[in-house]
């Protein structure tokens, strides 16, 4: 039976079930993200000159779209007729779903609207050779393999976001941002326009936007937490006029991407306020900001304000036909409000308890104004904070328990937790990774995280409309480093959000993006390639060496040199018993692949020995669990996040350790991430107790200077016989004014103890 005459879904699915399972070998589609349904079958499809592709005229675009795309990528040109057939077929429920079948004799799509048939059509892409993409396929015919896919998306909001206002990209290079997301069947972008340092669009009513809060006097130069901080002294900035976010838009909408603005409000006003300083609490005149954090200069709840924010966002709408507008809602610093006497008046007059109060109040009345023109709000899980607006739509980045407070009151969540979600963090424990914010989110990270929270029921899950990725901008100063710092953690995010939990398998992944990369080569994308690297962790049975890919070799010394050709290759695990310097290579046919891994493994007192915690650390920084404490290995220097790392987020923690049996203890030393731009704190005070009773109080040694001031020692001689250890650390608290993260509870992240 012609596939092009099947009535239904249902009879499709009974098709590939059927059928297709009855081939000699079923293989997996190269395809990213993985489809709900895919079987490759005998036989191939030839396109050719002779080619012709007919449409229904609802699914026209996609089809024209598939025809520019072969005929830009080949010599080959199609003609009008039978061939490559996009059908319109209104069983599919799902808007975004599609059929797809490839068999000797023609192409068919069938979808219900043309967003389906596009989807569909980038899963076709993916089955020609990556030599499209460049315009470099010179042969005469192509041959795409006999294929049925029946596909829909898992959740129907799929976003990556993208701050312009640290550092400022051009138009072509969104369009090309853009085009990324449009290949991954991701269908929205989150346009971060305005904050501290920047003002990025043209708002004709106000000019001094462009005039002046658009630019910044000079840029910090290396990291936040570099002490003394440096700057460039170059003027830095840039807008995009109206008639530029149009063409965006209207790009983006080609596509079927829905572009959404950031306007921040209240805080991350600084820029703003340099341009018109009336609208701060002190009317002074202040300058876009030339570092980042948090500032406390933020928009005062008065008249003027609301006329300025309701002029400009009359304009915004204007450009951005999205249900939603993002009117951030983080990071406000109430400072400046407490100081401030209409503020407190305010509060009287509208009979709120506090500040927090003020920036619910300041919300909902931006909320009115845009739901009175048919809009809906989104803002950071701050939103929160002194009463949700009636009809908001949280964006939980602080972890997951903004999402789970919203969904639990029925409103809707998108899920992008800094843990699992910032693209801005490390992927990798190079040392030569380029600079980045802090933190560690590799690949396997983004992929296995489940925008679902566990807390909440079937009905609750329901207002958890999908998942977003972050790329903050603060040390991305390039376009080739904002690709770098997204490719492949975004293939991740695409099959995170489209593919059902049952399609998911992350070694299958990996072997589906090492076949990506050629794609991506092919696009001229500068993405990071760490897929042979090596990955190794202690176990029971020695320290285990393991590497992504398939069919390759690891070769590895123990002494510290390079491995080489000569060199072990690496099968069991290697016992540990002194002090190791493990270095080992991924190789291929000879060829070494990606960098030397290494580690330093330092056994000592406590090495393998018994460890328990009074609290779990949080889940997102749980590294190693308890044991990575003392199994020999320490954390980076350069990032807080890895597995030797543990994070705990305003709690304060109890280690005991059982050594087994009485031992004599000489000295202790451990040492503690204290980075404040990040909300991590060294803890107020540490107290060792031992058998006999003794207590030893102290607080992290500044004395001691690390390279990263960032780090903090604690050390205490001893020479004292004891069998039990228990290290109380204790929190540093609530973030005070003035520091970013204000009002938060602080993180404690806690590296190896280590007992000689």
């Amino acid at each position: 039976m012609p596939f092009r005459k099947l009535p239904t879904l249902i009879v499709f699915i009974s098709f590939l079930s059927s059928v297709l399972v009855a081939q000699n070998e079923i293989t997996k589609l190269p395809i990213i993200p993985n489809p709900s349904i895919s079987r490759l079958s005998e036989g191939t499809f030839s396109i050719n000159n002779m080619t012709g592709i007919t449409f229904d005229k609802e699914l026209e675009a996609s089809a024209n779209y598939l025809k520019d795309y072969i005929e830009k990528g080949s010599n080959i040109r199609l003609q009008k007729g039978k061939g490559i057939f996009f059908i319109k077929d209104n069983s599919i429920k799902n808007p975004e779903g599609y059929l797809l079948l490839v068999i000797p004799g023609k192409i068919e799509i069938k979808a219900k609207t043309d967003q389906g048939a596009f989807y569909a059509v980038q899963s076709l892409r993916q089955l020609l050779p990556e030599t499209f993409e460049n315009g470099s396929y010179s042969s005469k015919n192509v041959y795409i393999p006999a294929t049925s896919i029946f596909d829909e998306p898992k959740f129907q909001y799929r976003g990556m976001h993208l701050d312009v206002a640290r550092h400022f990209f051009s138009v072509e290079f969104i369009k090309k941002y853009i085009d990324m997301l449009a290949m991954l069947k991701l269908n929205t972008f989150h346009w971060h326009l305005t904050d501290d340092q920047g003002w990025r669009i043209e708002i004709q009513k106000y000019p001094k936007l462009q005039e002046i809060a658009a630019y910044r006097n000079e840029t910090l130069i290396g990291h936040y937490n570099t002490d003394p901080q440096q700057f460039d002294g170059k003027r830095y900035g840039g807008f995009y006029t109206q008639e530029e976010v149009k063409e965006v838009v209207a790009y983006a909408k080609s596509r079927h991407i829905t572009v959404i603005p950031e306007i921040e409000m209240p805080g991350h006003a600084q820029a703003a306020i340099s341009a018109y300083p009336e609208l701060g609490c002190t009317g002074e005149q202040i300058s876009a900001a030339t570092k980042w954090g948090v500032f406390e200069d933020i928009f005062c709840p008065k008249e003027e304000t609301f006329e300025f924010l309701e002029g400009v966002l009359d304009e915004v709408l204007d450009l951005f036909p999205s249900e939603y507008i993002h009117i951030g809602g983080d990071e406000a610093p109430k400072t400046r409000w407490k100081a401030c006497p209409h503020c407190q008046n305010l509060i009287k007059e509208k009979g709120l308890k506090d500040e927090h109060e003020l920036q619910s109040y300041f919300i909902t009345r931006m909320e009115k104004f845009l739901n009175e023109k048919g809009r809906q709000i989104i803002g950071w899980d701050e939103i929160l904070e002194g009463g949700l607006a009636p009809n908001a739509t949280v964006m939980s980045w602080r972890g997951t328990n903004g999402a789970v407070e919203a969904a639990k009151q029925h409103h809707n969540v998108i899920m992008t937790p800094t843990s699992h979600l910032y693209f801005d963090y490390y992927q990798s424990e190079n040392d030569d990774e380029p600079l980045a914010i802090g933190g560690f989110l590799p690949l396997e990270k983004v992929y296995n995280f489940n925008p679902i929270p566990k807390e909440l029921s079937d009905e609750e899950a329901k207002f958890v409309l999908g998942a977003q990725a972050n790329l903050w901008t603060e040390y991305i100063t390039t376009e080739q480093q904002v690709e770098y710092m997204v490719f492949p953690r975004m293939l991740a995010l695409s099959e995170m959000v489209w593919s059902k939990p049952e399609n998911k398998n992350y070694d299958d992944f990996v072997q589906r993006v090492e076949h990506f990369h050629k794609r991506l080569d092919a696009l001229g994308i500068n993405y990071a390639n760490h897929l042979y690297e090596i990955e190794g962790n202690l176990t029971a049975n020695g320290y285990e060496l393991k590497t992504l890919t398939n069919g390759k070799n690891i070769r590895y010394s123990l002494d510290g040199s390079e491995p080489n050709l000569d060199s072990k290759i690496y099968s069991n695990p290697i016992p540990i018993n002194e002090n190791t310097y493990i270095k080992a290579t991924v190789f291929d046919d000879g060829t070494k692949l990606g960098n030397t891994f290494s580690q330093a493994i330092n056994p000592h007192l406590a090495f393998g020995k018994k460890i328990t915690l009074n609290v779990e650390p949080n889940k997102a920084y749980s590294g190693s669990g308890a044991t990575g404490l003392i199994n020999g290995i320490s954390g980076s220097d350069k990032r807080f996040g890895d597995k030797e790392w543990l994070g705990f987020w305003g709690d304060d923690v109890e280690i005991t350790i059982d050594l087994g049996e009485e031992k004599q203890i000489q000295w202790i030393k451990t040492r503690f991430y204290d980075a404040q731009g990040q909300w991590i704190y060294a803890p107020k005070n540490i107290e060792i107790t031992f058998d006999d009773g003794r207590r030893f109080p102290m607080r992290p040694d500044t004395s001691i200077l690390h390279p990263k001031k960032s780090i903090k020692y604690v050390s205490i001689v001893t020479n004292i016989k004891s069998r039990f250890l228990k290290i109380k650390v204790k929190n540093f608290g609530t973030i005070p004014e003035g520091k970013q993260g204000a009002g938060n509870k602080a993180w404690t992240f806690i590296d190896e103890i280590i007992i000689k």
